[in-house]
């Protein structure tokens, strides 16, 4: 057994908005500077990217595979499904997450799906396929296969949004809920947020990226005890295996683009309880506000904040490095001084060593002292973050306090609960 960094939601250079980076050399390059061995193809339904990884890749012998440039990084079949459909008199739009076990049922999947729309058009296909009727498509072809609803509290495209979603997993999928065994939790929730909801005890509540480019591979992950093969992987999440799945990888939830309520073309960022006090409406335009993730969680769930089930699989909750390292320098992300300097570390240690393991001594000795601040700060979860809202990332402040002018109910330090950290 090994520990397994997992980032099974992906996106290829096919997909809409997504860099043309993203290809296999490059992701593997990338996860191995992260930390990440199991990392999803994404897209495989798209004609070209499903002909890349066909060229690409070798089998490993696991119902894995890997690329002959990075061997120490291995591949699980992915790819995203979007759904556009009436149901009950409401039009639905959910994402699905597909891992399959073998690039042979990755191709049959293609084979039938191509019968109901156009797989070219984009590397994560919209098709009016009900997502009832997409999950038994899948499983006819193979048992083996998972299936997950993606990043289920987001307002738009999701199991459980508030603009077009559904109240349950029974409600979305009938008498095939049963085989609903996992879900994404999306970078707007986290699984504390998700535990206040007793229907989801038995479902497994896993973390990917959802990455557009190489740089934000891992930004979520799934971290696990055990053999590196396709069956070992899928059956850890199908049982939620306490002794094999350790823990996921978050954002702070407050970083996600949907965790709050607003309105942000008016500029109006509302908490839950003032999303109430205005009946849901923007007090600058008079239209409806876009309802977040925290409410529609308050929404669903039968449990106050702070439950911790019995069978809970516990989360650790980081800011990327290159991240930490801008805030260090007070600089952009992408400036040539914060590539550098991140590029140096991961020469030596991979983001995941970093960010989770070295001890504080340890982080002193390779990188200047306010980084190694940094990347302590956000283990403790002694940060302070603007919540994101109606499609606008949150901003996430390491080194200071957000200035005065900033209304006191948007900076939200991390209360020790939501951190997660174990």
């Amino acid at each position: 057994m090994t520990r397994i960094i997992a980032d099974f939601h992906v996106h290829s250079g096919y997909s809409r908005a997504t860099s043309k980076d993203m290809n296999v050399v490059n992701m593997a390059s990338w996860a191995k500077k992260k930390g990440i061995n199991l990392l999803g193809t994404g897209d495989f339904t798209h004609p070209v990217h499903f002909s890349n990884l066909r060229s690409g890749l070798n089998p490993a012998g696991t119902g894995l595979y890997t690329s002959p440039l990075e061997p120490s990084v291995f591949f699980i079949f992915t790819a995203e499904i979007s759904s556009i459909y009436s149901y009950k008199g409401k039009v639905r739009r959910t994402h699905n997450l597909i891992m399959a076990p073998s690039i042979e049922i990755a191709e049959k999947i293609n084979r039938t799906l191509q019968k109901t729309g156009n797989l070219s058009s984009d590397g994560r296909p919209i098709l009016g396929t009900p997502a009832k009727d997409l999950l038994k498509i899948v499983l006819d072809i193979s048992e083996d296969c998972l299936f997950v609803p993606a990043h289920v509290w987001t307002p738009w495209f999701s199991l459980f949004g508030s603009k077009s979603g559904f109240d349950s997993i029974e409600e979305c999928f009938d008498e095939y809920a049963q085989y609903i065994h996992a879900i994404e939790t999306g970078l707007s929730s986290d699984p504390e947020m998700n535990w206040r909801l007793s229907a989801l005890d038995d479902i497994a509540l896993i973390s990917n990226s959802d990455a557009h480019s190489p740089s934000k591979l891992g930004r979520e992950a799934n971290v696990f005890h055990c053999d590196m093969d396709y069956y070992a992987v899928i059956n850890t999440i199908k049982k939620k295996d306490k002794a094999r799945f350790l823990y996921t990888v978050e954002f702070f939830p407050q970083e996600g683009k949907y965790h709050f309520d607003g309105h942000r073309q008016c500029n109006v960022l509302f908490s839950p309880d003032e999303t109430k006090k205005h009946n849901r409406t923007c007090p600058v335009c008079k239209k409806p506000i876009t309802v977040g993730v925290m409410s529609r969680v308050d929404e669903l769930a039968d449990r106050k904040e702070g439950f911790i089930p019995d069978n809970a699989i516990p989360s650790k909750h980081l800011v990327p490095l290159q991240e930490i390292i801008a805030g260090a320098f007070n600089a952009g992300s992408n400036t040539v001084m914060v590539k550098k300097e991140y590029e140096r570390l991961v020469a030596s240690f991979t983001e995941f060593e970093i960010l989770l393991d070295l001890p504080e001594s340890e982080l002193y000795k390779i990188t200047q002292k306010k980084i190694a601040e940094g990347i302590l700060k956000v283990r403790s979860g002694g940060i302070d973050i603007i919540p994101g809202y109606d499609g606008e990332y949150g901003k996430v402040s390491i080194f200071s306090k957000r200035s005065s002018e900033t209304r006191q109910e948007q900076s939200l330090p991390v209360e020790p609960e939501q951190r997660g950290l174990f």
